[in-house]
């Protein structure tokens, strides 16, 4: 399904993505970061604090990093108080997931992965493979989600094609 080289593209990928959202959220004001309007998380600010969230929980059980600081999806849009906080740790964090991408075993993508799912109270066992996918997929919706928010107030995030990826990505 996907290759070590699929999953260090992707990382690469996310960590460019992410730069040229947070600099085009860089370009607004708090009110405007903060303003409810109309998507599924609701802010700017919210959004990324539950995609910085989910980045979290998946390398928790892919890798045993630690688990984000809040529990659950209702809670992942408060991970983070203040942009400042949000900006820095999603800096981090694009580092732990290349560090992880960059060490991945082909071998480990082949098994299968079982957790304890709270987004529907059960144990869940699926392929690793597929799980990878998913986290890259979930980082490009919801960074759609901002992509789209942060047009409509103006904003400018830059080219999102993953063919058009600078190499020093």
């Amino acid at each position: 399904m996907i290759t070590t080289d699929y999953v260090r593209t992707m990382a690469r990928y996310n960590a460019w993505q992410n730069g040229l959202v947070y600099a085009a959220a860089d370009t607004l004001d708090e009110p405007a970061r903060r303003a409810e309007r109309g998507t599924f998380f609701g802010s700017i600010h919210k959004t990324l604090c539950h995609l910085l969230w989910g980045d979290q929980i998946w390398l928790h059980r892919f890798a045993g990093t630690p688990p984000p600081a809040v529990p659950d999806i209702p809670r992942s849009v408060a991970l983070c108080a203040t942009w400042e906080e949000l900006r820095a740790e999603r800096r981090r964090f694009d580092d732990v997931i290349r560090d992880w991408a960059a060490g991945l075993d082909p071998d480990w993508i082949e098994g299968e992965l079982s957790w304890y799912s709270g987004a529907i109270g059960r144990e869940v066992t699926r392929p690793r493979a597929l799980l990878v996918a998913h986290l890259f997929n979930h980082q490009t919706h919801h960074r759609g989600q901002v992509h789209a928010m942060l047009t409509a107030a103006g904003a400018k995030t830059g080219p999102t094609d993953l063919p058009f990826m600078p190499e020093e990505s």
